[in-house]
């Protein structure tokens, strides 16, 4: 990547369907231990990892400000905490503190001298080459990939979701609030689901018919004015961005509770959106053919949408310690 000429500058750049721009032979990536091209991150078809699902992810958004000519990492401490405790989970420890691990992730970053919106990607895998089914005895690495990225869906004008046939897995069986590789064949089953049969996104239930979650996305909905969101312990993933959207409504003053939604309470709700580090926060509009408010953004979903983008985009004093300024190379 040292040769690379700086990208031009933008803050929703063109990039696909589904957000990322196509790598190039410039991007930068961490991998066993140092900073190398990302043509030469590579693993073996028998690492254990890739034939077991045996891995824990993190997907971080980083901020192009242009005004500023700043790009802000959005909450890395917290994702690094996550990280750290869900690789335990799958008995991957001796990890570097989460200090070290922030400063690697902008340091990837940084190399790669993005000056636009950027997706970050770090991973904690099994890097041993065996065949075996288990967890335990088995070496384990830290890698980070970074590149240019926009919306993985519409986060203006509103998307339209349809309840999956497939069941979220269940925290017995496979925790989603892990963020574990395999886990995310279930979410592919719901978003391939949904694409195919004409909508944007999968609403996912638990098995006594929760609502959970989209199929890689946090949920909210308003009733009455009173933001609701399930709780954790209904399957869902214990998201970064969640608790920001939580701590949007407490600064705004918006009434918010966390609880059980059923799938027939979203039908008569007055507002609904989904949220995460991909999706960012994008209005619902539609449930099941099913208008939301008439298929209308409701005013608290206007409200804290514009919140989210001017806070992670360093706009909003008030939320400057979610973000880590990263150098330009």
């Amino acid at each position: 990547m040292l040769t690379e000429k700086p990208k031009a500058a933008q803050e929703h750049p063109s990039a696909g369907v589904h957000g990322a721009t196509t790598p190039t032979e410039g991007n930068v990536a961490y991998f066993e231990g140092g900073y190398v091209p990302l043509a030469d991150a590579k693993i073996s078809v028998l690492t254990h990892s890739f034939m077991y699902g045996t891995a824990v992810f993190e997907g971080i958004r980083a901020y192009w400000n242009q005004e500023q000519g700043v790009l802000y990492g959005l909450k890395l401490r917290e994702h690094m905490e996550r990280i750290r405790r869900n690789a335990a989970m799958l008995f991957m420890n001796d990890l570097p503190a989460v200090d070290e691990l922030v400063h690697i992730v902008v340091e990837t970053v940084r190399r790669n001298g993005f000056r636009e919106d950027a997706y970050v990607r770090p991973c904690v895998y099994k890097s041993g080459q065996s065949i075996g089914v288990r967890l335990h005895k088995l070496p384990h690495d830290f890698l980070v990939v970074a590149l240019p990225f926009g919306n993985y869906i519409d986060t203006d004008s509103g998307v339209r979701v349809m309840t999956s046939t497939w069941r979220r897995n269940a925290d017995d069986a496979l925790p989603a609030r892990g963020k574990i590789v395999g886990g995310y064949v279930n979410m592919a089953f719901q978003k391939t689901e949904a694409e195919l049969n004409g909508f944007d996104e999968a609403l996912v239930l638990t098995a006594d018919g929760h609502a959970s979650e989209a199929s890689a996305a946090n949920l909210f909905v308003v009733r009455d004015g009173i933001l609701l969101t399930p709780p954790v312990t209904d399957d869902i993933l214990e998201g970064v961005t969640r608790k920001a959207i939580l701590e949007l409504a407490e600064v705004l003053g918006i009434p918010h509770e966390i609880r059980s939604i059923d799938r027939s309470e979203i039908y008569v709700a007055d507002e609904m959106f989904l949220c995460g580090t991909g999706v960012q926060l994008a209005p619902v509009t539609e449930l099941d053919h099913r208008p939301i408010a008439g298929g209308a953004i409701g005013p608290v979903t206007k409200q804290l949408h514009e919140a989210y983008y001017a806070a992670v985009r360093g706009r909003d004093s008030r939320f400057a310690h979610w973000l880590t300024p990263i150098p330009s190379r």
